[in-house]
């Protein structure tokens, strides 16, 4: 068997948010188009994922999540700086503008976290083999040092560094979201020093944005790609912790592949009264791009994209 020229981690975030996700994603993993999987333990699906998870053998980490719906540690939701009155969290914007205005515990960000991981075991029966923040999260200022003391005092050695090269000269992005992605980039630029204190690795490329919802199609797949290997060098990432930046110049060797994840959210539209984190499921669940995802990333051309280009997909436990 040939070396492989990438190595690529196709994680499928959100397992566990409903019966209808945790579907498509089994599919695109049976059918080999995702090797990873980001269990969401708050979900309303999480156990059965977990269930799927082990008869399938598919490879789990956490998707720490700080901003949809319920906590886990039961005690935040009668009273705490990371929830509203109603005990839900405060949402996407609203928790990283509480976090701006200096609102947010540190300490409570840490008990729930905690929480996630110990969820997590006790769902799957294991500790993750890596974790992840649900809508970037792990990456904002102060949270990615509780994030990081709380991967390095459990073992959990692999993370994710959203900084993906091609982003800023990405032609379909709109304006407010090529904003909110530049905002995610500056922060996970902040993060890596925290990171690699704490002997916390990730690939050395990450990818996703530019590739999500109704914009994943072969070809904005395929540029990712391109853009991936005309950024990175062997060792520039969190796997060789003496290098400085997530990526750099350069390209993978025939004796080092390089590493990339893949972020994707692949499933069939959720039911409107089934899923979510408590709440219920939210629009982009409903819409018609998670099932868009899932064939795109299903289609053969794809899948024989990655043969001829000798990109073995793998999850983060081969890394």
């Amino acid at each position: 068997m040939p070396q492989p020229r990438v190595k690529l981690v196709v994680t499928g975030d959100d397992f566990g948010y409903c019966p209808r996700r945790n579907r498509g994603i089994v599919d695109c993993f049976v059918a080999g188009a995702l090797s990873n999987v980001s269990l969401l333990v708050n979900g309303s699906a999480a156990e059965h994922a977990a269930d799927l998870a082990r008869r399938h053998q598919i490879p789990a980490g956490l998707h720490a999540n700080l901003s949809e719906g319920l906590p886990v540690c039961q005690k935040l939701r009668r009273r705490s700086t990371l929830v509203n009155e109603d005990g839900f969290f405060l949402g996407k914007m609203g928790f990283r503008k509480a976090l701006r205005s200096g609102r947010l515990s540190a300490a409570e960000v840490e008990l729930e976290l905690r929480a996630q991981v110990e969820q997590f075991s006790e769902l799957t029966g294991h500790l993750p083999q890596h974790m992840d923040g649900h809508q970037h999260v792990h990456v904002l200022p102060e949270v990615r040092d509780v994030f990081a003391r709380v991967l390095s005092d459990y073992g959990i050695p692999f993370t994710r560094v959203p900084v993906e090269p091609g982003l800023r000269t990405c032609p379909w992005l709109t304006p407010p979201l090529q904003e909110f992605y530049m905002q995610v980039e500056e922060d996970a630029w902040g993060s890596v020093g925290v990171f690699r204190k704490h002997g916390i690795r990730w690939p050395s490329v990450y990818l996703g944005l530019t590739t999500m919802g109704k914009n994943m199609s072969l070809s904005s797949i395929k540029r990712a790609i391109d853009n991936a290997l005309e950024a990175s060098c062997p060792g520039s990432c969190g796997v060789l912790p003496q290098c400085d930046t997530p990526w750099g110049p350069g390209a993978g060797t025939r004796d080092c592949p390089i590493t990339v994840e893949l972020m994707v959210h692949p499933g069939y539209p959720s039911d409107p009264q089934q899923g979510g984190c408590g709440e219920g499921p939210d629009s982009f669940s409903q819409s018609l791009d998670r099932q868009h995802e899932l064939d795109t990333l299903m289609d053969p051309k794809l899948l024989n994209f990655y043969r001829q280009e000798q990109i073995q997909l793998c999850a983060f436990k081969d890394l």
